[in-house]
């Protein structure tokens, strides 16, 4: 039996989906958190070949592409490379309320930065080069919410 589909009223149904899942960090990222939390440092990975100090942390060096064999600990104080201003009130933000200033960060020592919220700072006062420290959570999951916020120095 064949239908005429051009006479069918199409139905748009709205619905979320969740799905609840876990992996594995591996072994590089799960240095990182477990240093963070347990330390309140950053772990990185350095080069052996090109020495650069990549945080966060990679496995493998992505211009040399050889295995990053060697750690060394930094403080997490740097400074902001770039940021941007969250003005409206997202579910990525969770508990936090707009304005919230998300920062690319680079660690002293290292070659890379890393994206964290900055707080403590009115937007306006932001800028490149701004000196920043981390601000440590109380009770560490693990988990790169570890590290509370950044603050300037």
């Amino acid at each position: 039996m064949e239908q005429d589909l051009s006479k069918v009223t199409p139905l748009v149904y709205e619905s979320r989906i969740g799905v609840p899942y876990n992996w594995w960090a591996g072994q590089t990222a799960s240095r990182f958190f477990e240093t963070i939390a347990h330390d309140k440092k950053l772990a990185a990975t350095k080069c052996d070949k090109c020495s650069k100090v990549f945080v966060p942390p990679r496995k493998t060096c992505p211009e040399c592409f050889v295995d990053t064999n060697s750690w060394v600990s930094l403080s997490g104080e740097g400074t902001v490379v770039t940021f941007t201003v969250v003005t409206k009130k997202l579910a990525a933000l969770g508990e936090r309320n707009p304005p919230v200033i998300f920062a690319l960060i680079r660690p002293k020592g290292a070659d890379t930065a890393m994206l964290h919220i900055l707080d403590n700072i009115a937007p306006e006062k932001v800028h490149t080069g701004l000196a920043v420290k981390p601000v440590f959570a109380d009770n560490p999951k693990g988990h790169i919410s570890d590290i509370s916020h950044f603050e300037p120095v």
